[in-house]
């Protein structure tokens, strides 16, 4: 099958490595799978095509806003592909009723917006991919994963980049402020003196962007700037994502996080699998039950939720006890959710 994706590309955020792993997977399968547009000369291992003849399928990948081709595209995809070959990746839980979590974080600003995303939706598709394991609550609804393991990515120690960190947090301020304020910092704060360099690496960690409030998300971008110095901690800005996993792998644990929409919805993130590439401890910022569910019985015992300061301090006291059980978890992701079974997956229900 050749599959084509409509979406943003963006070398330091969203579904571009996964696309990538995609299209590399994909090639040994048989299948060729690419992004609609022409080519970028930094866009490592993603393979892009406006020859839309050349495909069989489409998906719409949405993230945070409308992405919208040109309109002489839109028109050329609309006609080249049929609705029944048309889908939709619902990678930030748009597809769902509205959903506010804790008073702080949502899908929509209002139910007037969720009409314009759903409007746009059903004009373009009925066919909805949903990246999680949950079963689906809609019939035009197919649970996903999406998101893969690989294998190959794996740092190994010899030629791991050096430590230059015990902590890290490696992901954009998007919706995270919450969670970072109220209990990741006041957990790291109880340590701070027993513990070496901690580091946030992403977007927005420095400071709230000012256009923020003209579009009703400040509360996205929220930031204290003050409280990473109170505490010793150093903000730097996003890497490239073929520079993630080598970047995670400078510091002795990394801390994962989840937007809390998502974390509500139970959606997978690429992130969740980049992590257990690293050549690091991974401490995971999720309910114990669905760290089991996506990563066996070894993600339970590296949940970090209600025992920041504890959990930390114990995987950089004990490493060799934790590296055990990440090898465990990458033994359950290599039986589970390689990128050659999200590919037998994705074909099968772009085949149904």
């Amino acid at each position: 099958m050749n599959i084509l994706f409509v979406m943003e590309y963006r070398g330091d955020a969203g579904n571009t490595h996964a696309i990538a792993n995609y299209t590399r997977v994909g090639a040994a399968f048989g299948h060729t799978i690419a992004i609609c547009g022409p080519a970028l000369p930094d866009a490592t291992g993603v393979r892009f095509s406006t020859d839309f003849r050349a495909f069989d399928r489409v998906i719409y990948s949405f993230e945070s806003k409308l992405y919208q081709t040109s309109r002489l595209q839109e028109v050329a995809l609309l006609a080249r592909f049929p609705r029944e070959q048309r889908f939709i990746l619902d990678s930030d839980g748009m597809y769902n009723p509205l959903v506010i979590v804790d008073g702080y974080d949502r899908n929509f600003l209002n139910a007037d917006q969720r009409t314009v995303w759903l409007r746009h939706y059903d004009a373009l598709s009925d066919r909805v991919l949903q990246p999680t394991l949950r079963p689906p609550t809609d019939s035009r609804v197919t649970s996903l994963p999406f998101y893969g393991f690989n294998p190959a990515l794996v740092q190994d120690p010899a030629t791991a980049p050096p430590k230059q960190f015990d902590v890290m947090y490696v992901g954009h301020n998007w919706w995270r402020w919450k969670e970072t304020a109220g209990e990741i910092l006041p957990g790291l704060a109880q340590i701070r003196d027993q513990i070496d360099k901690i580091g946030f690496v992403g977007r927005w960690w420095d400071r709230t962007p000012e256009w923020a409030w003209k579009i009703g998300l400040e509360a996205a971008y929220q930031v204290d700037q003050r409280v990473f110095q109170q505490f010793r901690i150093s903000t730097t800005s996003a890497v490239p994502y073929g520079e993630v996993i080598q970047t995670m792998s400078t510091a002795r644990v990394n801390i994962f996080t989840q937007r809390p929409l998502l974390k509500h919805l139970r959606y997978l993130t690429l992130k969740y699998f980049e992590v257990f590439c690293a050549d690091t401890i991974p401490l995971l910022m999720l309910e114990p039950d669905h760290a089991e569910a996506v990563y066996g019985p070894g993600g339970r015992e590296l949940t970090l939720t209600g025992r920041v300061a504890e959990k930390v301090l114990d995987a950089l006291r004990r490493p060799d006890y934790y590296r055990q059980v990440v090898v465990d978890v990458r033994r359950y992701l290599l039986a589970h959710h390689t990128y050659g079974q999200r590919v037998e997956e994705l074909v099968a229900a772009l085949s149904a």
